[in-house]
């Protein structure tokens, strides 16, 4: 069974699950708005909401939009804190080299996920613990078992 939290919010068009088991709910955009090959927007969704103490929720990508037009959350993931209780808005990045994107009052262009979060303690220490990876970063661990 699927973990469910009360989330009080405020909106003329509530998010909404696309098909039972969904992890992200669509949001909706209430303005027209017409993005150029690689500009940005910030789209308002017309809802706010009150999440729990111990709760965020993660604004992120549509695939479809993504694939077919280029389109993306620029901060992806933007997060909203349990004490935020704006407008949640959208800042979405047309990467298109040729193509602008228009976006319409109720076209679905993001996702909402909301997760429970902890808070970390940090805890200073002189060395830490070592590691199979080590200090090993970006592109470590290669790109296939035969590539390397």
């Amino acid at each position: 069974m699927t973990d469910v939290v009360e989330i009080p919010i405020r909106a003329e068009q509530p998010p909404k699950y696309a098909h039972v088991g969904d992890a992200g709910a669509d949001l909706r955009s209430t303005e027209s708005v017409r993005i150029e090959p690689g500009e940005r927007a910030l789209i308002g969704t017309g809802i706010s909401f009150a999440l729990p103490e111990g709760y965020a929720a993660f604004v992120v990508p549509r695939s479809g939009l993504a694939a077919k037009h280029g389109i993306t959350v620029l901060n992806s993931p933007g997060t909203v804190d349990a004490g935020y209780r704006g407008e949640v808005k959208v800042t979405l990045l047309n990467t298109d080299r040729e193509h602008a994107f228009q976006v319409e009052p109720g076209d679905r262009i993001a996702q909402v996920i909301f997760m429970p979060v902890s808070r970390a303690v940090f805890a200073p220490v002189d060395d830490l613990p070592s590691s199979e990876r080590g200090t090993g970063g970006f592109g470590s661990t290669g790109i296939g078992d035969e590539r390397g």
